[in-house]
């Protein structure tokens, strides 16, 4: 059972970085920079961790690998000593769910087990499967751990999940958030129209997993007609792989958000040029020109850049910095480097390390 204070903090909506993997040369966890890592995004005042998702590298649930039980011991218990030594709020902690049924439900036993309050469900391996088949899957992971539906985007899951499905899934008792990230916005209004029917709008929290396109997502008000009366919609937060880097930035445009949102004043313009400029940014990072290609090594760089990281390593060996993608990237920083926490990182770096 999630305490009420975690449940109401989701609600309210927080900034979640998806966390990467630091890895030394041997494939083993660099230790001390995942730590700082953490450390980084708790001061930067994030919300929330999710570990064990697409940025963290999906290879760490294959058990030939070993690595995810000691990732997400790892990050569980230097975020419960963050929020001891600092007296900060305990962060809600998401835990990547994958697999078949009876592995996803042994990864949700163990995410319980070390303290997670959520499991952010991933679907692709279920690819093919009938919508009645997925459903009967996500409850019997509900069971174990409550559970963040997670629409990843089709280029990496090679999966659409229609309306149909949204409206089953958000049935399921144990659901109590939806990652929206299939960077699509006829399948984003899928899932918000399916919560609008549910009768559930206030139970469910919608966060933001669409990378390029954060900041409109967090402005919009959603409204649907539904039977005659008007169901009114806000996503409240975000857990992004773009967040995985330039934290407190993204820790201030929320609180801004939020202010936005709560005085009911008009939308600033420079809110929708810095919205422009973040989805600039994130395609260099995400490395869209390449189908997506670099995501992972475009976060890992930026993040090396700052010393949080010491080389840009992955597990698959396939998953690499496209040609060219560096230096993009650099140019974004070059170009817009208001978007960076470049100053933040540098004062700390060595206390996180430490």
């Amino acid at each position: 059972m999630v305490n009420s204070d975690i449940i109401n903090k989701l609600r309210s909506g927080c900034v979640i970085p998806a966390h990467p993997l630091a890895l030394q040369a041997d494939n083993n966890i660099d230790e001390r920079r995942q730590r700082a890592l953490t450390r980084y995004y708790l001061a930067a005042g994030a919300g929330g961790l999710a570990v064990g998702v697409h940025t963290t590298q999906f290879a760490i649930h294959n058990p030939k690998v070993g690595l995810y039980r000691p990732v997400l011991e790892l990050a569980s218990e230097t975020a419960q000593e963050f929020a001891t030594s600092t007296d900060c709020n305990e962060p809600i902690m998401i835990a990547g769910i994958v697999g078949e049924t009876d592995k996803a439900v042994k990864e949700a036993e163990l995410a319980r087990e070390l303290g997670y309050h959520l499991g952010l469900l991933c679907l692709t391996a279920l690819r093919g499967k009938s919508v009645d088949e997925l459903i009967d899957h996500a409850r019997q992971v509900a069971k174990v751990i409550p559970i963040m539906g997670f629409y990843l985007q089709e280029v990496i899951s090679q999966m659409v999940l229609g309306a149909g499905f949204w409206r089953k899934f958000i049935e399921i008792a144990g659901v109590l958030a939806i990652k929206i990230a299939p960077f699509n916005r006829y399948q984003t209004l899928d899932v918000l129209e399916a919560v609008a029917y549910s009768g559930r709008a206030d139970e469910i929290a919608l966060y933001t997993g669409n990378d390029d396109n954060i900041i409109v997502d967090l402005l919009t008000q959603y409204e649907f007609n539904i039977n005659g009366r008007t169901v009114s919609l806000q996503i409240v937060g975000g857990l992004l792989g773009q967040w995985a880097c330039w934290t407190k930035r993204a820790v201030e445009y929320l609180a801004r958000i939020r202010k936005i949102r709560e005085t009911k004043t008009q939308i600033p313009p420079d809110m929708l040029t810095l919205a422009s400029q973040l989805t600039l940014a994130n395609k260099a990072i995400f490395d869209a020109d390449n189908h997506f290609a670099g995501c992972i090594p475009g976060i890992l760089y930026v993040l090396k850049r700052q010393g949080l990281l010491e080389e840009v390593r992955t597990l698959d060996q396939h998953e690499r910095l496209s040609p060219g993608q560096a230096e993009k990237i650099d140019q974004i920083i070059e170009n817009y480097p208001q978007l960076c926490d470049d100053d933040f990182v540098k004062e700390n770096l060595d206390v996180w390390l430490s």
